[in-house]
């Protein structure tokens, strides 16, 4: 049976449900309200443009005196340049060592500038995301309680998490090289690449899935700091004791995983299909058809993340009655 509140309706059925059940209804409320994907796309934009324009400034002005004579001058020939998948695949310890010659001629300059840019970006990340998702989030459900300063403690602990797991991810491709590449190469053989290959894959893959198995805690949170008006801490102590929801939220969070991939493909694949035409077609239009898939990827991402948002907010107004969240 259809039950509404004052904004998003929700399913409450009367037996169990499927997470992607539900999920399914909320796609549709959420597309026929264009208007959370719109408040959403405008504060991560409303960042991430001026964040882009900051970066590519900053970048320029630090490898101004590297760049002035090109590419050429990093030690990065023409034949590289023009055909980098032919290069590598020719001669793929040769290109490792030229990329590797021209990091370590930049890399000083490009570390002092993510000394001080890094740090600001993310500080400015957390105050506009908990903004912005406060806004969303009472565009979908006018009775939350807005707790920004609650949202960004709460976004500091999630990226911090994530952090983490970038660095389990990079520990585990240094090991790959170690393995198969730095090993062998040590004892005078060959580099095993399929091996590193391999490695790099079930790494990646497995930490994605794990990420998305977990991620959902990280995300539920802050919904109910502002379902609620707990505190930081209350609102962590409550996303652990959501009983039967939890497994719905991990069922919703890893389709997400797979919608993410999903979406990648799909701009893999629109990117590259002018390709075949590359002789009758203008680097002007490349460059624009490229400008317009990475919009719709942008956008299309946007509306999964506030599908999701809302997602959890009709289960957890679904399971309202059987959870136990604790005091403020």
């Amino acid at each position: 049976m259809a039950v509404t509140n004052k904004t998003v309706p929700y399913y409450k059925a009367s037996g169990p449900v499927r997470g992607t059940q539900s999920f399914v209804h909320t796609l549709s409320s959420c597309w026929s309200r264009p208007s959370l994907t719109g408040l959403e796309v405008l504060w991560r934009w409303a960042y991430g443009i001026p964040a882009l324009w900051l970066t590519l400034l900053v970048v320029r002005r630090a490898l101004a005196s590297h760049l002035a004579g090109g590419l050429a001058g990093l030690g990065l020939d023409k034949a590289l340049l023009n055909d980098p998948v032919g290069a590598l695949t020719a001669d793929p310890m040769g290109v490792v060592a030229k990329v590797e010659q021209a990091a370590g001629i930049v890399m000083p300059d490009l570390l002092r500038v993510a000394a001080w840019l890094a740090p600001l970006l993310v500080a400015v990340w957390i105050v506009v995301s908990s903004i912005g998702r406060t806004v969303v989030l009472r565009r979908a459900d006018s009775a939350l309680k807005p707790r920004v300063f609650t949202l960004m403690l709460l976004q500091v602990v999630r990226l911090a998490a994530l952090a983490g797991s970038f660095w389990v991810w990079f520990s585990g491709i240094r090991f790959a090289a170690r393995v198969a590449v730095i090993g062998p190469m040590s004892a005078g053989q060959e580099p095993n690449l399929v091996l590193y290959c391999a490695i790099s894959i079930v790494t990646t893959l497995g930490l994605f899935v794990l990420w998305g198995a977990v991620s959902w805690f990280f995300s539920i949170a802050p919904l109910l700091a502002m379902i609620q008006g707990l505190g930081v801490a209350g609102s962590l102590k409550a996303a652990l004791r959501l009983g039967s929801l939890k497994s719905k939220l991990v069922e919703i969070n890893l389709v997400m995983g797979i919608v993410k991939i999903g979406l990648i493909v799909l701009a893999m694949v629109f990117s590259a299909t002018p390709l075949p035409f590359q002789t009758v077609t203008t680097p002007g239009f490349l460059a624009c058809w490229w400008a317009g898939v990475t919009v719709l990827y942008l956008v299309g991402s946007d509306f999964f993340h506030v599908a999701r948002l809302v997602a959890y907010l009709n289960l957890w107004r679904g399971h309202e009655e059987e959870i136990s969240l604790p005091d403020k």
